[in-house]
């Protein structure tokens, strides 16, 4: 039995003592007092979580809507400023209570709310709706796809990232996950886990010997919890049932750490906060598995219930080599979100868990996901001879020989390095809507989200040149909508986000671009 202090539950739950001081004395929290001071079984605050829970799920502030569930608050759609006919936020925190897409916090993603309402928008109505097709090329933890399947749609995706294609492709497979034998090794797990911890078991998995970082990742008392976990899924058999667990233990891994997300990956010393010493790795490994089987369950029967039959395809690896294995004019409607500009290490933020999660051994392994991602990893481009664009559009070209003119003493680490990175970002585009030209049907619609950037100071628009690259394509440009008039990400060097020395200062947004096939039918 584990007994917490008030100051150990505020940690756990991650709020004020204040807050957990208030609870108690409103009766609202377990708790019991060892002279004056309040004592805290940690058994009753998982009992507390699992039912706060429970009472969202079922009483909270949620409907269904066409066999989503989308937040109650978002039936009427928000515009960001004048934003067309309005999308909700696109930020993925909007997924952060609705069942499934909670799983994992993915900071590059998008909400469901938004992919549902896309659909809603641009989907044709159709008496058999698994004859439709919904495409996102760089699907990520599988927002779209999972929300497309809940409507009844058959969804094809595609995802680089190796640690987000685990999770894609086992929310995918939702329908085949086998609830009672997960719900079994869960319990077989709790007990293994805690008598393992008590009688000071050693593990026999070993941490990632290539995983290099500045500050200890994990501290002692916790990464031998997290290799004895590591343990317990080695021996697991059932591949949906490991893969559940590989799920919850990455997706909670960062927060055992000396690390956090500020958005991006860094050191919690950096953010002001101290390192974790210990963490209830075990509780909390156990508190996501009982959520993600909570999930799994309510969303086979809801499939089965309404007689739902589409299929999702899933495939690991990078869309510019897979895309082939989309005929061509097969695509109703394309939701998706290439990495933005700005994003230049796509993989940076999930580097933890691709090692983890034994994706990767050394820094090499990574090199054909950066070589591969879309606008690739600036160190790969940017000692390189002059790029040049692959397609004509003066305004970008001149934009970018601006670009090229600054900070020259610096070389590959000045302008001329990040001139090469934006123009080989800009050649992804127009190779990306090449592609949407070919697989989209007559009247075909693609949603893009994108933000803005600033390299050295100059502004990109993105969403506005991906605009103009697919009407070059042959595409029609129907509406740039804004999503968000301010969003959190990185500007990368000397921009006037970060830096109030350049002359003009600008903010960066986010922001659909929809595009659609207008060509005939053969």
């Amino acid at each position: 039995m584990e007994i917490l202090t008030i100051k150990d539950a505020s940690k756990l739950l991650e709020v004020d003592t204040k807050t957990i001081y208030r609870l108690v004395e409103r009766g609202e929290l377990p708790a019991f007092k060892v002279g004056r001071q309040w004592r805290m079984r940690l058994s009753d605050i998982n009992a507390w979580i699992d039912d706060q829970l429970r009472a969202r799920e079922v009483s909270g502030p949620y409907r269904l809507r066409q066999s989503v569930l989308i937040p109650e608050q978002a039936s009427e759609p928000r515009p960001a400023g004048k934003a067309g006919r309005g999308f909700s936020d696109s930020a993925f925190s909007e997924n952060a209570d609705l069942p499934i897409h909670r799983w994992v916090p993915w900071i590059a993603g998008f909400s469901a709310t938004f992919v549902s309402e896309a659909l809603d928008r641009y989907l044709p109505d159709s008496p058999h709706p698994g004859d439709v097709c919904v495409l996102d090329p760089f699907a990520g933890v599988g927002t779209t796809l999972i929300t497309a399947l809940l409507r009844g749609h058959s969804s094809y995706g595609f995802e680089i990232n190796p640690y987000a294609a685990e999770a894609c492709e086992l929310k995918a497979n939702i329908q085949a996950i086998p609830v009672d034998e997960l719900a079994l090794c869960i319990d077989q797990f709790r007990r293994s886990l805690d008598n393992g911890v008590k009688a000071g078991k050693e593990p026999l998995s070993i941490s990632p010997q290539g995983f290099r970082t500045r500050t200890p990742f994990l501290s002692p008392l916790v990464e031998r919890k997290v290799l004895l976990v590591q343990d317990f899924i080695t021996e697991l058999t059932p591949p949906l049932v490991r893969k559940c667990f590989r799920l919850a233990l990455a997706s909670e891994l960062v927060g055992f750490s000396n690390y956090s997300y500020e958005p991006s990956l860094g050191t919690r010393a950096a953010a002001g906060k101290q390192d974790v010493q210990d963490a209830p790795v075990i509780s909390t490994v156990v508190r996501k598995l009982r959520l993600m089987l909570r999930d799994i369950r309510s969303t086979q029967q809801r499939l089965r219930d309404q007689d739902i039959a589409a299929k999702v395809r899933f495939c690991c690896g990078d869309f510019f080599r897979l895309e082939s294995s989309v005929p061509d004019s097969t695509v109703d409607l394309v939701v998706t979100s290439p990495p933005y500009l700005n994003n230049y290490h796509y993989i940076r933020n999930s580097r933890p868990q691709v090692y983890w999660l034994g994706f990767a051994q050394s820094p090499g392994d990574l090199k054909e996901i950066e070589q591969g991602s879309f606008g690739k990893f600036w160190q790969t481009v940017r000692a390189q001879g002059p790029i040049d664009l692959i397609f004509p559009m003066r305004p970008l070209e001149d934009a970018i020989q601006s670009l090229r003119r600054i900070n020259v003493d610096r070389g590959p680490y000045g302008g001329p390095g990040w001139a090469n990175y934006a123009a080989t970002y800009f050649n992804d585009c127009y190779r990306f809507a090449q592609v949407l030209a070919r697989i989209l049907k007559p009247r075909g619609k693609a949603v893009v989200v994108l933000g803005n950037s600033i390299l050295q100071g100059v502004e990109f628009k993105t969403d506005t040149v991906f605009g103009d690259i697919c009407q070059a394509c042959g595409l029609h440009l129907e509406d740039i909508e804004l999503l968000r008039k301010k969003r959190t990400g990185t500007s990368i060097i000397n921009s006037s986000v970060r830096a109030n020395s350049a002359p003009k200062k600008a903010r960066l947004y986010e922001s659909a671009v929809v595009v659609t096939n207008t060509r005939s039918s053969a």
